[in-house]
């Protein structure tokens, strides 16, 4: 993926100066401390409890501990060149997904586009979801309507994940934009209301895989949109939609599981499988058309 004269977004909001946050609840039982960043056991080992909490039916958003704990604001970011370039980076790929949303929303599903706020933080970061340690990965807060990345996920992802590749990258930011447009489109108040009335967990798992392979779908829909419509600023290389199905693949449920014990329980799935993660990212690549599909009314 190459940019050429793409703006960055003004919509990135940089904590990682906020310092390391002090221990707190994590949903692998009572009291547990689960060490994080770049003193504990780092983000490529938090990946595998973070799966082992799929595994076991636990909502990766439990990581999102409104506990109390705060982060330590320092101020100083000690920072890296290539921890520099990846900001720069994301910050493009986010300016990309604004450009196609403000024309998609309105065009396709007649409203406007609310850019959301990208957030980067180091360890773990306080949202109005709660308080999150890196553990949980990449996520959006529909409270805040902000996405929240620690750039040390997107280096780990190739190490950890067998995800690699600046577009595989790019795909993560498109992803999590994904779920802010179904917040403003509402579907992600659909998706909790199920929790609220008390349905199956069988249910309310499905509803979640529905939810995140739309997201998936959006993304595939951003990378179309920039492919046939940004051609002046960005560029994709040969490669780029192989590291992007690559990623989709490397965060699927039975990936995952599989990874963390060696098994794999359908039931528990709140993602999706590898094959329809990237199913679903190729049907936005190939249509660029939000409405074209929809894993609500197709994935039963």
């Amino acid at each position: 993926m190459r940019f050429e004269n793409q703006r960055g977004s003004s919509n990135v909001e940089d904590r990682r100066g906020d310092g390391a946050p002090r221990a707190g609840g994590n949903p692998f039982g009572g009291g547990m401390r689960i060490p994080v960043g770049r003193g504990g056991l780092g983000i490529g080992g938090l990946l595998v409890l973070l799966a082992l909490a799929w595994f076991a039916g636990l909502d990766p958003l439990a990581l999102l501990a409104g506990n109390g704990a705060v982060p330590r604001s320092s101020g100083a970011v000690a920072t890296t060149r290539p921890e520099e370039d990846l900001k720069d980076f994301v910050g493009k790929v986010l300016a990309t997904t604004e450009t196609c949303w403000s024309e998609l929303l309105p065009a396709k599903f007649q409203r406007d586009y609310e850019l959301p706020k990208l957030v980067l933080f180091r360890d773990g970061a306080r949202s109005a979801c709660g308080f999150a340690e890196s553990a949980v990965g990449p996520f959006y807060c529909p409270g805040d309507s902000k996405v929240y990345i620690d750039l040390s996920f997107l280096d780990e992802m190739a190490r950890t994940l067998g995800a690699a590749g600046d577009f595989a990258q790019a795909y993560v930011v498109a992803h999590e934009v994904g779920h802010h447009v179904q917040n403003l489109l509402g579907t992600n108040r659909r998706v909790a209301a199920l929790r609220a009335r008390g349905e199956s967990e069988a249910e309310q798992n499905r509803a979640s895989v529905q939810l995140e392979l739309q997201a998936d779908y959006f993304a595939g829909v951003w990378a179309h949109f920039v492919e046939h419509r940004m051609r002046a600023t960005v560029r994709l290389d040969p490669g780029d939609y192989e590291e992007a199905i690559a990623a989709a693949q490397a965060v699927g449920d039975d990936t995952l599981q599989r990874r963390a014990t060696g098994r794999v329980v359908p039931e528990k799935f709140t993602h999706g499988t590898a094959a329809q993660r990237a199913k679903w990212f190729r049907l936005g690549f190939e249509t660029g058309d939000p409405l074209a599909h929809d894993p609500f009314r197709e994935e039963k």
